[in-house]
């Protein structure tokens, strides 16, 4: 079997969608007895640590209101967050992150491209 180094293995989660990722962990939790999520976690307050003594912040994009026209909106919600169909029409009916942890300058790209489709963003 061939061994991946770590940026080939990046790499290859780039490509996949949310749900390739949650069959992912759900298979490693099963053949290695191992939440990958929890150590991600755990893991995660020591990198918000360094990242606020950088000075960098993040924040959340979430929609508020899609608007009349809402099949943009859900092609939008599609793209930035990877998800199915049915789950991005859920967003865009009920609401909800589209993009977290991200710099605010992407998220005001964001913001503006949701509001060009007539939804209603809040960056947070």
């Amino acid at each position: 079997m061939a061994k991946f180094t770590k940026d080939e293995f990046i790499e290859g989660l780039k490509e996949m969608s949310i749900l390739e990722v949650k069959e992912l962990v759900d298979a490693m939790k099963e053949e290695f007895g191992v939440d990958p999520s929890a150590v991600a976690v755990a893991a995660a307050p020591a990198a918000d640590a360094g990242a606020a003594d950088a000075g960098s912040s993040t924040v959340t994009v979430v929609l508020t209101n899609a608007g009349g026209n809402k099949i943009p909106v859900i092609k939008l919600v599609r793209d930035y967050t990877g998800l199915g169909l049915k789950e991005a029409k859920d967003i865009a009916d009920n609401g909800g992150n589209v993009k977290e942890n991200i710099s605010a300058d992407e998220a005001n790209e964001i913001k503006a491209k949701f509001e060009e489709a007539g939804a209603t963003v809040e960056i947070k």
